[in-house]
């Protein structure tokens, strides 16, 4: 086949784009390298195999046409994307811009220049907004949703939050929509926590890595100031590891005659969920340490619980997760040690193109 991987330097589209390659398929990558950690990305891939490169930003119509024109993709990978809730705040015109505008700008091109490209999109959890309309008990690690126990379903309303909600939102639907009025061949996913290698996590974005980093910081000097997280610590997700996330996206399109048109909820499921002071606690047990930490208010919009009910992709597709959280945050930190992952050094620069 051959393979286009908008945003193919992010976490997600590189790990793509990398399986791609290892599969014998012909690949082309479009970034414009905004994203931390996105030129290193790059390199790995180089030192993979050929591909095309397109150094291009999705909020241009000209370039994704062009790519779209020129490549004429069996397959497209939408991962591209700005990927972080404080960023959509403080600047809602870029998060419009790249996640909105962006999605439009691939689709019209798939619809005038490649209409039987099959399309696939990184969507989130967001477009549920905050679930507090649900009933939580809360136990002395972790909020429990009394009404999904086991995780919420695809029926769960949509229902936009923030300018990170609305724009993927926006997308998420639009994507939808043109599977329905225009005949495209379009999956959407809509993520939980996603973890592995390649992820260059920040303090917005990432927050498996980015407690990884922490606590391989602490491991190194005990006496380091406390980091800071938001809440009580107590909130619930349910973590997946990349290669499992992978196999999810080439699994669907394998299965495409069953997955065209329809969403799913993919995440590591009720088996693999953990809160934040759950996580601390694996983190301490594994590197021998103790993690100390300052509460901050919660995140605006910040949902209490979580967990993605699988069971629509197991039906329709035969997928579930396979690796366990605990085996893959113990991989983990294994890469975050190797790549020599450095703390966040600034603000988080703007995120145009990778997710």
């Amino acid at each position: 086949m051959k393979i286009l991987v908008l945003g193919g330097c992010g976490f997600l589209g590189s790990n793509l784009a990398s399986e791609g390659m290892r599969k014998g398929h012909e690949v082309a990558v479009f970034d414009n390298l905004s994203r931390l950690g996105a030129d290193r990305n790059l390199e790995w891939l180089r030192e993979q195999g050929r591909f095309k490169f397109y150094g291009e930003d999705v909020r241009s119509q000209q370039a994704v046409q062009n790519a779209v024109r020129e490549f004429r993709p069996d397959v497209l990978f939408h991962t591209a994307g700005q990927v972080a809730m404080t960023t959509s705040i403080a600047d809602p015109r870029l998060d419009f811009e790249t996640n909105a505008l962006g999605t439009f700008n691939m689709l019209d091109a798939v619809r005038q220049y490649s209409p039987e490209t099959i399309i696939t999109f990184s969507s989130t959890n967001k477009v549920y907004g905050d679930l507090e309309s649900y009933r939580y008990s809360e136990t002395d690690t972790r909020y429990v949703c009394d009404d999904f126990p086991e995780g919420f379903p695809e029926s769960v309303p949509l229902d936009f939050r923030t300018p990170y909600g609305c724009s993927k939102g926006s997308a998420d639907q639009y994507i939808r929509d043109f599977s329905l009025t225009y005949g495209l061949r379009t999956v959407v996913f809509r993520h939980s926590s996603i973890f592995g290698g390649r992820q260059f996590a920040t303090s917005d974005q990432g927050w498996i890595g980015w407690f990884v980093q922490q606590a391989l910081e602490t491991a190194a000097d005990p006496g380091r100031e406390p980091f800071t997280i938001h809440g009580n610590g107590k909130q619930v997700r349910d973590v997946l590891f990349a290669p499992d996330l992978i196999d999810c996206y080439f699994s669907a399109i394998e299965r495409i005659d069953q997955t065209s048109g329809e969403v799913f909820n993919i995440g590591g499921g009720y088996r693999n969920s953990l809160s934040l002071l759950e996580l601390f606690d694996l983190l301490g047990r594994e590197l021998g340490i103790e993690l100390r930490y300052r509460q901050l208010a919660p995140r605006e919009s910040d949902q209490k619980v979580f967990v993605a009910d699988v069971a629509k992709a197991e039906a329709l597709f035969g997928w579930r997760p396979r690796t366990d959280s605990t085996s893959g945050i113990r991989q983990m930190i294994d890469w975050v040690r190797d790549s020599h992952c450095a703390p966040e050094a600034q603000p988080e620069r703007a995120l145009a193109a990778s997710a």
